[in-house]
């Protein structure tokens, strides 16, 4: 997808993989992709005046919530890029870059979940549901991403609103992992204007946080 962003692709495009043998998540890391899931990647085209690409994050989230939604799932989304049920995770999203062009990669474990993870995994068969033909979830998701792609076009704010309100409450306790520092505790503050985590540390200080792997709790 990168390739054919780089090549002139145009925005809106969707391409979806029924099974992956090099997937990947973020900061590289080896993913599980076997039939049966949702492997998928659409690109942005940045315009003039559009908000930070990192942002695209937000939107893909809410539309997944959305769309997992109308299928019966209760989702939660967790910052930066993973929707949960429980505290289990169910869906990851990755943006790369390339020019102009964001791609936006989704993975949604429909009928597999992956174990041995340094984290819990679900997916929606584990959680009792048939799961969704992944052609057909596309589709609601392709819809659900477009409108708020508008919706983030029109204000960043509609977009941010929207997540908090799916997301885990204000207050809830998180651990930041940062790249060689030690591990930090706090409270969930919400995001700040331009998309960040915002943690309340114990001394009341809060903190943003641009990257990091995050876990509640």
């Amino acid at each position: 997808m990168l390739a054919l962003a780089a090549n002139g692709a145009a925005e809106g495009l969707w391409l979806r993989a029924i099974e992956q043998t090099a997937g990947r998540g973020r900061l590289g890391r080896a993913w599980v992709s076997p039939p049966g899931n949702l492997y998928a990647s659409t690109i942005v085209r940045l315009r003039a005046g559009d908000t930070g690409a990192a942002t695209l994050a937000l939107v893909a989230a809410v539309a997944l919530e959305e769309t997992l939604r109308a299928y019966g799932a209760d989702a939660t989304i967790k910052w930066p890029n993973d929707l949960l049920i429980g505290d289990a995770k169910l869906t990851g999203i990755l943006l790369e870059r390339t020019g102009d062009a964001v791609v936006v990669g989704i993975g949604v474990n429909l009928a597999h979940h992956p174990d041995g993870l340094d984290r819990k995994t679900t997916s929606l068969a584990a959680q009792g549901s048939t799961p969704p033909d992944a052609e057909l979830f596309l589709r609601d998701l392709a819809d659900a991403f477009a409108r708020w792609l508008t919706a983030w076009r029109r204000s960043l704010d509609e977009v941010r609103r929207r997540w908090l309100d799916r997301a885990h409450p204000l207050g809830t306790a998180l651990s930041v992992r940062l790249p060689d520092l030690p591990p930090l505790e706090g409270l969930f503050d919400g995001l700040d204007d331009q998309g960040a985590l915002r943690l309340r540390l114990p001394s009341g200080e809060v903190q943003v946080i641009h990257a990091g792997d995050v876990f509640t709790i």
